[in-house]
């Protein structure tokens, strides 16, 4: 047995494919970046703490009821981890693993100082933390296939929906080509089958490929500073779907459309596919605005992406939008400095991140 576990999870940010990847079987890309969520875990007797620094609480304490974790707080930010134990502990007594007492640490680079978050998966890359540090500390010997699907159904079972491509960029790494699973298959899993079982299953639709940045682009993020509720926006395009079918199953055909040849511009290392096909779902993102009547893009994401175009480089927003962060993809020419400069002068925060890396191939 590991007396002291320690893992890491970086967080994400979508390249092409927000709203409609939450759809069964739909892609996306997305990148990992070089800003980390660790765990640690280290065994303890008769009980065990829980802490996570960025949500400034004081140590909670757990105890069991037989196999059952019992907690004296159960704070609603909390219960992603506690999630993550629950079915990794699951998992562990399935393969006859004895259960221990532990304290477990969370600390988290995904927030800014004021503790703002910059919309990097912060719920995501916690719970693949989690679930990998405590696989390590199990000896659980996990795959990256196996901490996305112990992660996605750790995920599902708190927020009840998502496409979960966090998940996929933080267990994997570096950028990864994703195709969303069929979540009610997924539900429908949990509630009727072992994890050793789910874990040994291909899931419907589900599937995730590593994949490489040209040498010649580089990724460049600016913050707007105004956190985002990927949730409420989300829901709202829901609403859409349903009230404007033939425009939403158009947005879904350019989506795919759009993603599979970003996709194909990673693997043959087509920069300028790639700079066409990152702007052309930015316009992509305007008309799903426009019809579903939902703020994706803010006027401080628009200044982002347009300050970047004037220079040269493909802008967009990443993820849900309605705030967080701009993406620019650009080659060797774009004065990256000029750009930071020029966002600065908008109110724009540059964040110093770069590409993840990556933990493993799919």
């Amino acid at each position: 047995m590991i007396f002291l576990s320690t893992g890491k999870a970086p967080g994400k940010l979508y390249l092409a494919g927000e709203y409609a990847v939450v759809e069964t079987g739909f892609p996306a890309v997305l990148t990992s970046v070089n800003k980390y969520v660790t765990v640690t875990v280290n065994k303890s007797q008769n009980g065990g703490t829980i802490q996570s620094k960025n949500l400034n609480k004081e140590l909670i304490h757990w105890n069991r009821q037989g196999t059952q974790l019992v907690f004296d707080d159960t704070e609603s930010q909390l219960q992603y981890i506690l999630a993550a134990i629950k079915f990794v502990e699951k998992y562990a007594l399935e393969r006859n693993v004895k259960l221990n007492y532990y304290d477990l640490l969370v600390t988290s680079e995904l927030d800014s100082e004021d503790g703002k978050k910059y919309g990097l998966g912060s719920s995501a890359a916690v719970t693949v933390a989690v679930v990998k540090t405590l696989g390590d500390f199990y000896h659980l010997e996990l795959s990256a296939m196996d901490i996305y699907k112990i992660s996605a159904i750790s995920h599902l079972s708190v927020q009840g929906n998502g496409s979960l491509g966090d998940i996929a960029a933080s267990a994997f790494g570096g950028i990864v080509a994703y195709y969303s699973p069929d979540r009610n298959w997924i539900f429908n899993m949990i509630r009727n089958h072992s994890i050793t079982e789910i874990l040994s299953l291909d899931w419907p639709q589900l599937k995730i490929q590593s994949l490489s940045l040209p040498n010649d682009l580089e990724l460049t993020v600016g913050w707007t500073g105004s956190p985002a509720s990927t949730s409420i926006l989300v829901d709202r395009i829901a609403l859409t779907k349903a009230q404007k079918v033939e425009k939403y199953q158009n947005f879904l055909h350019a989506s795919r459309q759009n993603v599979e040849h970003l996709i194909e511009g990673f693997k043959n290392n087509n920069t300028a596919l790639i700079k066409e096909m990152f702007t052309k779902y930015r316009a992509l993102l305007d008309d799903l605005a426009e019809f579903s009547d939902v703020h994706i893009e803010t006027d401080l994401l628009t200044k982002l992406c347009d300050i970047a175009e004037k220079l040269g480089g493909s802008a967009k927003t990443s993820g849900a939008g309605g705030g967080d962060c701009g993406i620019v993809l650009s080659d060797k020419s774009l004065n990256v400095s000029e750009l930071k400069k020029e966002w600065k002068k908008v109110g724009i925060t540059p964040l110093t991140l770069k590409i993840g890396e990556t933990i493993a191939h799919a």
